[in-house]
């Protein structure tokens, strides 16, 4: 699906309402006085709220898996450095747009479960968990990476982590006595930190024990 500017400028004002205000908390008319164009032409373009948010998603897995396909049809890389450019390229999604995950946190906290955001949500993971199979797949063919590797746990290492750092950075800030840092200094620091952290843990989890002498 291709979006115009007008449409993607629309989305991405939904984007940051909802994530402020949560989507059962916007409505149409706000997002239309955010985006400083009328309601009909929300309605012209999206029909709902529901179609909006749906728009959303698409747009932002499109881009999370155009960055992933030309990660994995790269053949000058090596199955362990795709993995590693995989973990900086969630990091620097996950953490460049904290409206978009701050909708995916708070729609899985919500007790007014949306079942059509939920099935968002489901189908956002399900082909996320697909590409990094593929990636660890290519590496166990290569004899390279260990064949008895947990897909989900994988995923979940690598999302669960990035998105609970995102969630307490307050905490870690203090707990690292990093409070004098300005905003995009530290965000520059956290995301060194969870790259280098996460990387040594991957290789460790994925790479066949015998390998690691070399």
């Amino acid at each position: 699906m291709e979006y115009n500017a007008k449409q993607v400028q629309i989305i991405e004002v939904a984007e940051r309402l909802f994530a402020k205000k949560g989507f059962a908390g916007t409505s149409v008319r706000d997002i239309a006085q955010e985006a400083d164009v009328n309601v009909s032409m929300i309605s012209y373009y999206f029909g709902s709220k529901e179609k909006l948010i749906e728009a959303l998603f698409q747009l932002r897995m499109a881009e999370s898996r155009s960055r992933l396909e030309m990660l994995l049809t790269d053949g000058e890389l090596s199955p362990m450095q795709k993995i590693n450019m995989l973990i900086d390229s969630v990091i620097d999604r996950l953490m460049g747009n904290q409206c978009f995950h701050n909708i995916m946190m708070r729609e899985a906290l919500t007790s007014e479960r949306n079942a059509a955001i939920s099935e968002h949500i489901m189908n956002l993971k399900l082909s996320n968990v697909a590409l990094m199979q593929r990636l660890i797949q290519e590496g166990q063919e290569a004899g390279v990476f260990r064949d008895d590797i947990d897909m989900s746990l994988m995923s979940t290492t690598l999302y669960g982590t990035v998105n609970y750092a995102i969630a307490t950075q307050d905490f870690y800030k203090k707990i690292n006595n990093l409070e004098s840092m300005n905003q995009e200094e530290f965000q520059k620091y956290l995301k060194r930190k969870l790259s280098q952290h996460l990387k040594s843990l991957f290789k460790s989890t994925v790479t066949n024990e015998h390998h690691n002498h070399n």
